[in-house]
């Protein structure tokens, strides 16, 4: 029999609820107690590395609001308190206060000396965090303040250490030959048990130093199918549902959903160190024949912007700024055969990947398709084994500041360089850029980093997104956050 188009989306989306039915049921789940119930949670990725936060599982142990780091940043990314209430800068050295009255969940209390284990470890992992990408950090306690020092003077050390991969563990969570944060944090919330990728379960911790949480526990879910995420939120099955992909948005209540700009941009990272594209040429061409206009049309169903530059809408002095970028003119890729590499976990990306496959073949390229779960790629695009690339990647995830994620994705010895790029004059404007005083001058120097970058070709930035979240009617108070490290806090319930 054949199903008319227009029941498509609803019967994928009541297949995919079929699939989750019973996967918030049992367990904790169901208890009610304090203000409101258990928050069930869907989220897009499962841990990558067992929930440690040195690695980017750092910020589901922040949206989950169990572990905390020194510093926070506002709205406009400036540095306030968390765990320190204040800290002084003297040449490479930053001295933090600690918060008094602060205890771990498992009862031990912060001190300068845990502060202290917690920062070196992160320190000396490897790979270290991005957010310490070309930074030689160390840390020293004395009495209650704690002393951070950087082989150079460094003016972003307080928005470094907001970021939820240098989140502050109780020292059991070291014990052992990876990072384990259950039991170990300091929020609102205590992580209590991890099931593997497949779910998560937290309590409200009462002894938290500050406001403590309305709803009694978080119920997490893990989901990386999208229009399985979707259907949780339309079937009962989810309070929140992050990362509702945008091709499931147009059959959900629209009173269920919040379009939040994000500085994240979908970008095409092209390999500059073997194959085709180590031709600057080859590379020109590849970005004459991307219509990412037609992406954001066909793709995105209008839901984001066509980029101008690596740094999007959500960073509104990065376009005054920007100038017309010189780079080379393009080549004939004579029927050069490419890999594009993309992932599933964002739904949108494999769609981008077939457009991207259509629109470089009509250009002269032959082109394959190399499409798995995160999980699963990181690490050969990480290793170069593709000829390109498609990155969905948050702009100033880490410290509020591009500078950092510049230096990760495109210095010589940046931990996250896919393009795989070393070119000295870019790691002279990227240094530059991170040694700039924070404000007007800072921003000057990020964006002629960025037009360096851009003059590669070694990424061709397309488009930047809008997050879409669901939360359910009951939902109160869930976070919108644009940098995507807060989500359930304090102040969320169910009603």
């Amino acid at each position: 029999m054949r199903v008319p188009a227009r029941l498509v989306p609803l019967i994928a989306v009541t297949a995919a609820s079929a699939l989750l039915t019973g996967c918030f049921s049992g367990g904790d789940s169901g208890s009610d107690s304090g203000q409101g119930k258990r928050i069930r949670l869907a989220m897009m990725q499962p841990p990558r590395s067992g929930l440690s936060p040195l690695s980017d599982d750092a910020f589901k142990l922040s949206r989950w609001s169990t572990a905390e780091t020194l510093v926070k940043l506002d709205a406009d990314g400036d540095a306030e308190p968390a765990l320190a209430t204040e800290w002084k800068q003297s040449g490479p050295s930053w001295t933090f206060t600690l918060r008094d009255g602060v205890t771990f969940h498992d009862g031990t209390k912060l001190t300068a000396e845990t502060v202290v284990n917690s920062l070196t470890k992160a320190a000396a992992a490897s790979p270290k965090p991005r957010i310490l990408d070309g930074v030689d950090l160390t840390a020293k306690a004395d009495g209650d303040k704690v002393t951070v020092t950087t082989a150079t003077a460094d003016p972003l050390v307080p928005q470094r250490l907001s970021s939820p991969q240098l989140s502050i563990l109780a020292a059991k969570a070291y014990k052992g030959k990876t990072v384990d944060p259950v039991g170990a944090g300091t929020g609102p919330f205590e992580l209590t048990k991890v099931n593997g990728t497949s779910s998560a379960a937290l309590d409200r911790y009462d002894g938290y130093w500050g406001k403590k949480a309305k709803a009694p526990g978080i119920d997490v879910r893990f989901v990386p199918d999208g229009t399985a995420r979707a259907a949780a939120l339309r079937s009962g099955e989810a309070d929140i549902v992050e990362a509702v992909p945008v091709s499931q948005a147009a059959v959900l209540d629209q009173d269920l959903i919040t379009e939040v700009p994000m500085p994240r941009t979908n970008t095409l990272y092209l390999n500059t160190e073997k194959g085709a594209f180590k031709d600057a040429a080859v590379r020109a061409a590849a970005r004459e024949a991307i219509d990412a206009e037609s992406i954001v049309k066909g793709v995105y169903e209008g839901r984001a912007d066509v980029a101008e530059g690596l740094l999007g809408p959500a960073l509104p002095w990065a376009a005054e700024l920007r100038k017309p970028v010189q780079r080379a003119k393009a080549g004939d890729p004579a029927g050069k055969t490419i890999t594009i590499g993309t992932f599933t976990d964002r739904a949108e990306l494999p769609e981008v990947a077939a457009a991207l496959q259509q629109q470089l073949q009509k250009a002269g390229f032959k082109v394959k398709l190399d499409v798995r779960e995160y999980a699963n790629i990181e690490s050969d695009a990480l290793a170069g084994e593709f000829d390109a690339f498609i990155l969905s990647r948050a702009t100033v995830l880490d410290s509020g500041d591009p500078a950092a994620y510049l230096y990760s994705d495109f210095a010589s010895d940046g931990s996250f360089n896919i393009a795989q790029l070393a070119d000295p004059a870019v790691d002279k404007a990227l240094k530059k850029a991170g040694e700039t005083p924070t404000g007007e001058a800072r921003r000057k120097a990020v964006i002629a980093a960025e037009a360096d970058v851009l003059g590669t070709d070694a990424a061709l930035p397309m488009l930047h997104e809008r997050v879409i979240q669901g939360d359910a009617a009951g939902v109160a108070d869930a976070a919108h956050d644009p940098r995507e490290r807060e989500l359930v806090t304090a102040d969320t319930y169910v009603k």
